[in-house]
């Protein structure tokens, strides 16, 4: 075995992170070819409002969406507008030629939500935090 030092940041770069990166996104391209690289943002404004009350935040990778973020405010919720998220997210992603959508969630969040939109779960983490659970959830869109 070769000898090598591990050491930790504990302040890690975004050069870091690209150095990283790089050789995976190298080995990604000459096997499964270029991904497309695209991140979207859905903002929710209240008339009279300066700030979004409501964000979803995605990443293309390949021919997928993944819905990384979903915050709704407490007051706001009840009212549709996750849902209206949600599906203006995949319509995007279908106006956008994806094959579907997928995106986690813990067992104290939204699992119900996502399946009353049609997402099912492919993957479970027990335990992540103890005592509950992430899902990991996916619809293939036609």
């Amino acid at each position: 075995m070769t000898q090598v030092d591990i050491v930790l940041s504990t302040s890690p770069t975004a050069g870091m992170y690209d150095a990283i990166a790089a050789p995976l996104i190298d080995y990604n391209t000459r096997t499964a070819g270029p991904a497309r690289r695209e991140t979207i943002a859905l903002l929710l404004h209240e008339p009279g409002q300066r700030r979004a009350s409501g964000r979803l935040w995605g990443r293309f990778s390949y021919d997928w969406l993944f819905v990384e973020l979903l915050a709704v405010p407490e007051q706001l919720r009840g009212k549709g507008l996750g849902t209206q998220l949600m599906k203006r997210a995949e319509d995007i992603a279908r106006h956008r030629g994806a094959a579907g959508i997928w995106l986690d969630t813990f067992s104290f969040q939204a699992r119900g939500f996502y399946e009353k939109l049609g997402f099912s779960v492919f993957g479970e983490l027990p335990g992540h935090p103890r005592g509950g659970a992430r899902y990991f959830m996916s619809k293939t869109l036609s």
